[in-house]
C-alpha cells in the first residue's frame, strides 16, 4: 500500500507534475464527454480531420504575433466549415471530402513551419507538452474546456437526439443546422484546449476512446457519460503519473491507457464483450 501511495505522491512533489496532471484533468473531461456524441454521430473521422486541419492556423498565428489557440481554433473550424461546403455542393461523400480537406490542411501546415523560423519545437504541437505548461496555460486550458463542456451539458438533450435521429430532431422544430454547426466549433474548441496536453496526432484517441468505452459498457446514454469521463479521468491520471516512472511522453502514456481500457471492455463487458457473447446458454442458438 505504501508502495502504491508513493507512486502517486512522489510525482505529484513537482510543481510541474502538479500543473500537468491538472491540464490531464480538465481536457480528459470535456473529450470524454464530447466523445460520446462523436461515437453515436459517427464523426470519429471529423475529429481526426480538425485536429490535424489547426497546424497551419498554429503557424499563422505565431507569425502574427497572436496566441496559438486562436489561430488553431480559426483553422479547426475553417476545416469543419469547409468540409459541409464540399459535400453539400458536390457528389463526393463526406468521409473523402474530410480526408481530402484534413490532409491539405496539415500538409499546408506542414509547409508553413519549416519555411518559418521559429523557437516552437514541432514535436510539442504534434504530440503534446504538458509537462511544460505554465498556470498560464492552465488558466487558458480551463477556461477553454471548461466553457465547452458547460454547453455541451446544457444542451446535452438537444444534441443526443440531433446525433441519434436528425429527422426526428428536424420533425420536432430543434434547429439542426446549428446544432450541426455548433457541434463542430464545440469539436474544434476541445481540440484546442487538448493541444498542450497530447498534442494534434493524439488527440483524435482522446477524442474516441472514452466513448468507444463507454459505448461497450453502458446501456443508457447518461451511463455512459459517466462511465466515459470516469474512465478518461483515470487514464488521464495513470498515464501522466506513469510517464514520470517510465520517462516516458504523458500524452502518449494517457492514450496507451485508454487503449488498454477499451480492450478490457471489448473483452470483457457484461452484455457486449467478446466473452460474455461467447457464453450463449444451452438450447439457445
Amino acid at each position: 500500500m505504501s508502495m502504491l501511495a508513493d507512486w502517486i505522491t512522489g510525482p505529484l512533489a513537482y510543481p510541474f507534475m502538479q500543473r500537468a496532471l491538472v491540464v490531464s484533468l480538465l481536457v480528459a473531461a470535456v473529450c470524454a464527454v464530447l466523445s460520446c456524441y462523436l461515437v453515436l454521430k459517427g464523426w470519429s473521422l471529423m475529429g481526426d480531420a480538425i485536429s490535424h486541419a489547426v497546424l497551419p492556423g498554429i503557424v499563422i498565428a505565431h507569425v502574427a504575433g497572436l496566441p496559438l489557440v486562436v489561430g488553431a481554433f480559426a483553422a479547426g473550424l475553417s476545416c469543419a466549415l469547409l468540409t459541409g461546403y464540399l459535400k453539400e455542393n458536390s457528389r463526393i461523400k463526406e468521409d473523402t471530402v474530410m480526408g481530402i480537406v484534413f490532409s491539405g490542411m496539415f500538409g499546408l501546415g506542414l509547409v508553413l513551419f519549416t519555411k518559418v523560423e521559429t523557437d516552437q519545437h514541432l514535436n510539442h504541437i504534434l504530440f503534446g507538452d504538458v509537462l511544460g505548461v505554465s498556470v498560464r496555460d492552465v488558466i487558458e486550458t480551463a477556461i477553454v474546456a471548461g466553457g465547452t463542456l458547460l454547453v455541451v451539458l446544457a444542451l446535452r438533450r438537444d444534441l443526443l437526439l440531433y446525433c441519434f435521429d436528425p429527422g426526428h430532431a428536424r420533425t420536432i422544430g430543434l434547429p439542426v443546422r446549428v446544432l450541426h454547426y455548433g457541434l463542430l466549433v464545440l469539436l474544434a474548441l476541445t481540440i484546442v484546449a487538448s493541444l498542450k496536453a497530447v498534442g494534434i496526432i493524439l488527440v483524435i484517441a482522446m477524442l474516441i476512446g472514452p466513448g468507444a468505452t463507454a459505448y461497450l459498457l453502458a446501456d443508457r446514454f447518461g451511463r455512459m457519460l459517466a462511465v466515459a469521463v470516469a474512465t478518461a479521468m483515470l487514464s488521464a491520471a495513470i498515464g501522466t503519473l506513469a510517464s514520470f516512472h517510465i520517462d516516458g511522453a504523458p500524452g502518449a502514456c494517457i492514450v496507451l491507457t485508454q487503449s488498454l481500457f477499451f480492450g478490457l471492455a471489448f473483452l470483457f463487458a457484461p452484455r457486449n464483450g467478446v466473452l460474455a457473447r461467447r457464453r450463449v446458454p444451452a438450447g439457445t442458438a
